[in-house]
């Protein structure tokens, strides 16, 4: 029986008895030649997947221009290689190899500024980072050193395998609540003091808040700048980036976004939620070869490009207001929406 309540499927036995012997026999080899294998199996897994790996292309490509075709397609392969590697064999490994006492054989603290005072003064805030690096350590991490940490979470549909994860995660004291119905305990530990963790570049649909990320408009829940005015809580951008192939990490932050940086701005919940995207997208400078290539952040697109309307003048006026916004920015946003414009009209003649 699961934690979800129901009886696990004979589909969802197999699946979950085929990970954990998958899991098991890893245990029997070299660390770095698990690595190894699992990114042969990732640089496998992107030449069959055709279709995604175009994805991760077309992504790459849009993101640095610059980029030749084989050259985006080097780093959609690496992405993938990264991605296995993450789940083959880092978040089963974390357990093992990160304990109080081994902790700074494999991560190794970077730049954290402020953090550091907000942790050890036990001050409320929220932390996100992006599909980036090792997002499941970043948390992991600060936990056993002894600083709780709460993640939301979406939970895997396989109960066997949630309950699994759950305990890997859980493992050294962070809490993760479930993505659907956990408002209310996310608002309970800011009001308590507590300190909050999300994963910040999901697409947040059609009706999302739609802020430049890679200077092409992406859709963002407006949950984590509510919640910061709200609460009057700094919110942290933080990265755990592997160090050359191998299982360690740097940690360090990118951002840090204060109450009182937001509280004139004309439009707070617009200039939060763009820059904090922002500092997701500095993320993803530093580690490209670690970003989900394959994840479809600019699915869902603003209802003027739906509709084939010009660009709002209220919209241009909030990315005008952006303290960072240049012209040669604007100007970049300006044509990708007028091509995401042209694409929907194609894709619906």
């Amino acid at each position: 029986m699961s934690r979800r309540g129901t009886k696990a499927t004979l589909n969802e036995w197999i699946q979950y008895l085929g990970l954990r012997g998958s899991a098991a026999l890893i245990q029997c080899f070299d660390l770095d030649q698990n690595l190894h294998t699992a990114a042969s199996i990732g640089r496998l897994y992107a030449h069959l997947a055709r279709k995604r790996r175009t994805r991760a292309i077309e992504n790459i490509q849009r993101c640095f221009p610059e980029m030749t075709t084989e050259q985006a397609e080097g780093l959609a392969i690496q992405s993938v290689e990264h991605l296995f590697q993450l789940f083959i064999l880092d978040s089963l490994a974390m357990p093992r190899l990160l304990t109080p006492a081994s902790w700074p054989e494999y991560v190794q603290i970077g730049k954290l500024g402020s953090s550091l005072d907000m942790l050890l003064k036990r001050q409320p805030a929220i932390f996100i980072t992006g599909h980036c690096g090792n997002w499941e350590l970043l948390g992991y991490t600060l936990s056993l050193l002894g600083f709780p940490m709460s993640a939301l979470a979406r939970p895997i549909d396989n109960p066997l395998v949630n309950d699994w994860f759950l305990g890997v995660r859980e493992a050294r004291g962070m809490e993760i609540i479930t993505k659907w119905g956990g408002t209310e305990k996310v608002q309970k530990i800011l009001r308590s003091g507590g300190r909050i963790g999300f994963i910040a570049d999901q697409n947040a649909g059609d009706d999302g808040l739609f802020v430049p990320f890679f200077n092409r408009l992406a859709s963002s829940y407006k949950s984590i700048g509510l919640l910061a005015m709200r609460y009057k809580v700094p919110i942290v951008a933080g990265l755990a980036r592997r160090l050359d192939g191998r299982f360690k990490y740097e940690l360090a932050a990118t951002d840090f976004i204060w109450p009182q940086d937001w509280e004139d701005q004309p439009d707070p919940l617009f200039y939060i939620t763009a820059r904090f995207n922002r500092a997701m997208e500095n993320m993803v400078r530093q580690a490209p070869d670690q970003y989900l290539w394959l994840h479809r952040r600019w699915k869902s697109r603003p209802k003027f490009e739906r509709q084939s309307l010009e660009f709002p003048a209220k919209l241009r006026t909030k990315l005008e207001s952006l303290p960072w916004m240049t012209q040669d920015m604007l100007d970049q946003i300006l044509e990708n929406s007028r091509k995401d414009t042209l694409e929907l009209a194609a894709g619906a003649a």
